[in-house]
């Protein structure tokens, strides 16, 4: 009787698991804004008169706040204060204005307002981050890109203040459970938003043969909506469970400054922020560009109004069919009878080579991009769980880096190769997509559950949040310069489809190759310092 009255809502799998599932909704909406313009860029072109430059630098002022005004670091200091559930319910409010605000300056209602005016003559110069070559504006950016921008630089701070509060929040449901496995599937369902994203942000900005990329970021400010409302309910799930285990994360053990001084003597801490953002400055930049890289190494057809591929109709069966990939691929890690696994697999494989083969149909870049996410839905649980029951984490990180560089050499060297072999080089794509975000897996997997090893509990957020910060210099500055490259290596070639990516993509595994270095240090800190990295999550 007494244990039945200790029970909590975190000792029932199903209820500490949908707690998990509102989190990686609430994530997975926020990654489809994220990366909303991202496979329209051309019509960005065509449509705004955004260059590469200025398309960068917009896409790069999403973490341009959380960098040089440090509001990550008051994130995570809210955070530890003020506990997962306040958090979570302001950062879904903070991305819905952010994501209001770029929805206005992409419309055709700001065309020509005073608003496009006053910025078209206005924030060319901003003294102290020009000289700093840090400027989220420049004189000749268009004005779209500049209000799109602040709007963006909101929600940045919103969903990295989201990102910080999910990892906070699992570490609260699953410590001393499968956390590694809970954090690895959050970031998998989250992860699925890219290839919605990639999908249906062509889908609704074509619509009707009318284009129109307003539409585009309308479809994403509908989906934060749900982003606050899967958080809303989370707060009710978050308090009952406070009451029940009589916990209260802002009175108990009060947060201080000096605590900070903790984490930034921890020479683990500082290799794991390092690879954090080496990793993930090789990857969402990356994926901003993607489709475009894709459009220029890859040769298209056009397809004929008429035909069932180039049909409205085609992009909805062909996401239900991502999506019978992503659950099966999921559903297979958790089937305990040998029959129903096999055949979990073989329809997940079986529906993976139809989505391919109906991207390759459609002659869609984005479309072909869109798989990226598919074969990390299925390994990233069992990574997970591996982590869990066996540890390794370290040695993952260092796999992971090899298989960056591999992929991003790639993309520069070989598919360029294929340009003249149309089915040939979307094979190539294809494979080299899928092996990136199978790398890019072993992140939430390995790192993630690695941070609660390397600081006290009560400054977790912190930690999180210094980690986020870090990474978060990584994703300003790349996209910006991804696109400073581009221009600057590509001068006199208007079309958007005949970039020369090449100096780009060796940059991005540079990243690789130093994210590599570190990782192999890490494995020799963890041995020497016995950080536990190599060692499971759960004990036996």
């Amino acid at each position: 009787m007494t244990d039945k009255i200790k029970a909590t809502l975190r000792d029932s799998a199903a209820m500490r698991w949908t707690a998990l599932l509102l989190l990686a909704l609430a994530m997975f909406c926020a990654y489809i804004f994220v990366d909303i313009l991202s496979p329209i860029k051309d019509l960005m072109l065509s449509e705004r008169g955004w260059d590469s430059t200025s398309f960068g630098t917009m896409q790069g002022s999403e973490t341009f706040l959380n960098v040089f005004v440090f509001f990550l670091i008051f994130a995570g200091i809210i955070l530890d204060k003020m506990g997962v559930r306040f958090t979570a319910v302001l950062s879904g409010t903070v991305m819905l204005i952010g994501a209001l605000i770029k929805y206005y300056a992409i419309s055709e209602a700001f065309k020509g307002s005073a608003l496009d005016v006053w910025f078209t003559n206005n924030l060319n110069h901003i003294p102290v981050f020009e000289q700093l070559g840090v400027s989220p504006f420049y004189e000749g950016m268009p004005a779209s890109a500049k209000v799109a921008a602040i709007g963006f630089m909101l929600f940045g701070c919103g969903t990295e203040m989201a990102g910080i509060t999910v990892s906070r929040g699992i570490v609260k449901w699953f410590k001393g459970r499968e956390m590694a496995l809970a954090m690895g599937s959050e970031m998998a369902l989250a992860r699925l938003g890219v290839a919605t994203c990639m999908i249906f942000s062509p889908f609704f900005a074509k619509l009707g043969g009318n284009i129109d990329v307003s539409r585009s970021v309308a479809f994403g400010v509908v989906l934060i909506c749900i982003a606050l409302m899967m958080f809303v309910v989370y707060f009710f799930m978050d308090k009952k469970l406070d009451s029940q285990t009589g916990e209260a994360e802002e009175k108990e053990d009060p947060f201080k400054i000096s605590d900070l001084g903790k984490i930034l003597t921890s020479m683990g801490f500082w290799l794991v922020a390092l690879l954090c953002v080496l990793y993930y400055s090789a990857i969402f930049p990356f994926q901003k560009y993607a489709v475009n890289m894709l459009q220029c190494n890859l040769t298209f057809t056009d397809i004929p109004a008429d035909s069932f591929w180039a049909s409205s109709s085609v992009t909805i069966v062909q996401y239900i069919i991502m999506l019978l990939v992503a659950a099966t691929a999921f559903m297979f890690n958790f089937m305990k009878k040998k029959v129903m696994k096999n055949s979990m697999l073989i329809l997940s494989v079986a529906s993976l080579v139809l989505y391919c083969y109906m991207g390759y149909m459609r002659q869609s870049a984005e479309s072909i991009f869109a798989v990226f996410p598919l074969l990390a839905v299925g390994i990233t649980p069992i990574l997970g769980s591996y982590v869990d029951h066996k540890g390794k984490a370290a040695s993952m990180l260092v796999l992971g880096s090899m298989l960056l560089i591999l992929c991003h050499l790639t993309f520069a060297f070989v598919l360029p190769m294929f340009k003249d072999s149309q089915v040939g080089g979307v094979i190539v794509a294809y494979v080299t997509i899928l092996v990136l975000g199978a790398s890019f897996s072993l992140v939430p997997a390995s790192l993630w559950p690695s941070v609660p090893k390397l600081v006290d509990a009560k400054i977790i957020g912190s930690a999180y949040a210094l980690i986020f910060w870090i990474q978060n210099i990584g994703l300003w500055l790349f996209p910006l310069l991804i696109g400073k490259v581009l221009d600057k290596t590509n001068v006199g070639i208007t079309d958007p489809t005949q970039l020369n990516y090449t100096a780009p993509l060796i940059m991005l595994a540079g990243l690789g190759g130093i994210a590599l270095f570190i990782g192999l240090t890490l494995k020799v800190v963890d041995k020497k310092k016995h950080l536990g990295l190599e060692e499971p999550n759960i004990k036996q």
